[in-house]
C-alpha cells in the first residue's frame, strides 16, 4: 500500500508539472470551471433565497450543503476522468494490454495517468459558501467540527469513487464506449440537495444503492445539527468501507476476466 500510495503521489507530480507548463490553458480551464460552479451556485440562490426554509431546512443550510457537496465531488472530479473513459479507452481501444504489463496495479494506473487539476477550484467554492452559510447561521465551527467534516469529505470522495469503479468495471464484461456512468453521474447533483425533499424510494436509492446522500447531506446535517440523521451519519464509515471493497473486488474479477483486442 505504502508503495503505491508513493508511486501516485509521482505520477500526481510529473501530471501537475507537464499541466501547469502551458499555464495559459490551464487558467482558462480554471475559469471555466470556476464559472460553472458559480452558475451552480448562483440556481441555488434563485430557487431558495425566497423560501424561509424547505423540509425544516433553512436557505443558509441549504447553502452550506450544496458548497459540501462541492468538497468531495471536486476532489473525486480530480482523480476519476480515466474511469469516465475507461471502457473507450482501455477496453474497447485496447490499451489496457499495456496496463497489464507493467509492475504496479492496474487499478493505481489507471487512476493515476491522468488528473483533473482544474477540479480542485470547486473545492474552493465549496469552502467559501461553507464559511459564508456558517456565518450567516451564527455558527461558530471548533476545531473539532473542522476536522470531522475533512473526514466526512474525504469519505464522500471514497464513496464517488467507489461507486463509479464498480459501473466501470462492468466495462470488463459489457464492451460499451459510453457505459452506464453518464445517467449515473447526473444523479450526483441529487445528494447536494436535502434529502427529506424527495420521496422515501429516492431516499432510499441515494442512501443504500447509490449512496450520494452519505457524501454530502447526512454529514452537513450532523455538523449543523440536524439531529434526526446522526444515526444514518454513525453509518458512513461502515457505507464507505463496504462499497470500496465491493469495487475493489468486481475491479479485481473484471481484471481476470478481460480479453485483449489484440489489437
Amino acid at each position: 500500500m505504502g508503495r503505491h500510495l508513493r508511486l501516485v503521489g509521482l505520477y500526481f507530480v510529473q501530471y501537475a508539472k507537464v499541466r501547469l507548463a502551458y499555464k495559459t490553458d490551464f487558467l482558462v480551464s480554471v475559469a471555466t470551471s470556476l464559472l460553472a460552479t458559480a452558475f451552480g451556485v448562483a440556481l441555488v440562490f434563485l430557487l431558495f433565497r425566497n423560501a424561509p426554509q424547505i423540509a425544516g431546512w433553512k436557505f443558509e443550510e441549504i447553502v452550506f450543503l450544496y458548497g459540501f457537496g462541492l468538497i468531495p465531488l471536486a476532489l473525486f472530479n480530480m482523480v476519476s476522468i480515466n474511469l469516465y473513459y475507461f471502457g473507450q479507452t482501455y477496453i474497447v481501444e485496447g490499451k489496457f494490454d499495456r496496463v497489464l504489463l507493467r509492475p504496479v496495479h492496474s487499478l493505481v494506473q489507471v487512476m493515476s495517468e491522468q488528473f483533473r487539476l482544474e477540479a480542485l477550484s470547486d473545492a474552493l467554492v465549496g469552502v467559501i459558501a461553507i464559511v459564508w452559510a456558517a456565518g450567516r447561521l451564527g455558527d461558530d465551527f471548533g476545531w473539532q467540527a473542522w476536522l470531522l467534516g475533512a473526514a466526512a469529505a474525504a469519505c464522500g470522495m471514497l464513496l464517488y469513487v467507489a461507486v463509479f469503479l464498480i459501473l466501470t468495471a462492468v466495462g470488463f464484461w459489457v464492451e460499451d464506449r459510453v457505459g452506464i456512468i453518464p445517467p449515473v453521474y447526473n444523479m450526483l447533483s441529487f445528494g447536494r440537495y436535502p434529502l427529506d425533499i424527495y420521496n422515501p424510494f429516492i431516499r432510499f436509492l441515494l442512501s443504500w444503492v447509490v449512496p450520494f446522500g452519505f457524501a454530502a447531506f447526512y454529514p452537513s446535517a450532523k455538523l449543523l445539527g440536524h439531529s434526526e440523521h446522526d444515526g444514518m451519519f454513525l453509518m458512513l464509515p461502515v457505507v464507505t468501507i463496504v462499497f470500496w471493497a465491493a469495487s475493489i473486488l468486481m475491479w479485481n474479477r473484471g481484471v481476470k476476466n478481460y480479453s485483449s483486442t489484440g489489437s
